[in-house]
């Protein structure tokens, strides 16, 4: 990830959530090369994405 300063964020989520959590990371894990991958990364890459997404619909809500 980028060199961005961080920010800590305190969230609580289910136990289930965060199970998932882990096996994305882990899935991350196992398809990257960029070494040891956190779950701040693994989110911040899943905000990112969700992030573009986002803009990109509502660019066609526009457009409508």
């Amino acid at each position: 990830m980028g060199e961005e300063k961080r920010v800590q964020l305190n969230v609580r989520v289910t136990k289930v959530t965060l199970e998932k959590l882990d096996e994305i990371v882990e899935y991350y894990q196992e398809h990257t090369k960029i070494g040891r991958v956190y779950k701040g990364d693994v989110l911040t890459d899943i905000i990112d994405k969700s992030y573009e997404v986002m803009n990109k619909q509502k660019k066609n809500i526009r457009k409508i």
